[in-house]
């Protein structure tokens, strides 16, 4: 395949219900554990490639202004990448556009790796087997594998003795969950964390001491929630779900030094999904790096749970449902 020398690609950000913190390999993105997350229908990152002979560097622009800095420096390493597995030296132009705050918790990495790897492969001819590509957008963010699938997807750490640890580490749809639910987005924080994903997963590793215990109770709430997706247990998936997301926030506060993404906002709104709870509705929370909280309902009930969570002060509060897979949305020769 020769490529198309330009493509457009749509990927939607995935929240994690059972997460993924930590790596094993810096290099590969191999993580520690297995994880399982819900694709959303809100926040696409939409990202256009273009390639261009003539230029000698490329050419990234996010959200109309030039990247700088770390976001430039990823980019064009995900760039080389991916030229190196095309046999391709033209340098690109790249435009992302992202409708989810960057770097606040709210997957924008995701969907905008997602979205990179997809319109990359199609702009520099690589393959669309849809595991190839999911293991391709590891590469740029771990999360980013499973924002290549819609619904709930499960990304697989691969085997420690794989005899290609590369190959085995990818995500793929989960085709037997019996769950339509809604999750509810609440926005407490916009801007970017004081502490990037990848320096707290890096700290919480290597210092804290809660982390093998947490990694080892994370494989076993996977294989809970596997059975509670294909059992459409709302509740049991919920309580799982919830007890991860707060296990791996207690993991890194016991980092050294200890990482704290939880504010007095993200208090009052866990506060406010017990609150729920305590009222008969059926609503469990989960948190990823940073203050944001989601709130995962049942479709029935998500007007209600987010009428509730917009009495938490400061914040916005979008109504998500399972979401579509990354797509090639155009191509010109």
């Amino acid at each position: 395949m020769t490529g198309s020398e330009q493509a457009v690609a749509v990927a939607h950000p995935n929240i994690a219900l059972i997460k993924y913190w930590g790596k094993r390999d810096e290099r590969l993105v191999l993580p520690c554990s297995d994880s399982l997350s819900m694709t959303l229908d809100v926040f696409p990152t939409t990202t256009s490639v273009r390639l261009d002979p003539a230029a000698d560097a490329d050419t990234v622009v996010m959200d109309g202004l030039p990247a700088r800095g770390e976001p430039l420096r990823r980019m064009t390493t995900f760039l080389d990448l991916v030229r190196e597995r095309a046999r391709r030296h033209e340098r690109a132009v790249v435009d992302t556009r992202n409708t989810v705050p960057v770097g606040a918790g709210l997957a924008s990495s995701a969907s905008g790796f997602a979205a990179l790897a997809l319109a990359a492969a199609g702009a520099y001819g690589l393959t669309r087997d849809p595991l190839a590509l999911s293991r391709l957008a590891r590469r740029g963010s771990g999360s980013a594998a499973r924002s290549l699938f819609g619904g709930f997807v499960v990304w697989h750490a691969g085997a420690v003795d794989a005899r290609d640890p590369d190959h085995a580490s990818y995500a793929e749809p989960v085709t037997d969950a019996r769950l339509d639910a809604a999750l509810v987005v609440v926005v407490l924080e916009a801007g970017p964390k004081s502490v990037s994903s990848r320096e707290a997963m890096r700290r919480t590793v290597a210092t804290s001491p809660l982390h093998p215990a947490w990694v080892t109770a994370s494989r076993a709430d996977l294989v809970r929630m596997r059975a509670a997706l294909r059992a459409g247990d709302l509740g049991a998936v919920g309580r799982i779900a919830e007890h991860n997301a707060l296990g791996m926030h207690a993991t890194m506060e016991a980092a050294t030094p200890p990482v704290r993404y939880r504010t007095d906002a993200s208090a009052a709104a866990l506060d406010a999904v017990r609150g729920l709870r305590a009222d008969g509705v059926g609503a469990w929370a989960t948190m990823d790096a940073g203050p944001n909280v989601k709130v995962l309902c049942d479709l029935a009930d998500a007007d209600r749970v987010a009428e509730r969570m917009r009495t938490v002060r400061g914040s916005r509060v979008v109504v998500a449902r399972r979401g579509p897979g990354a797509v090639l949305r155009t191509e010109a020769a």
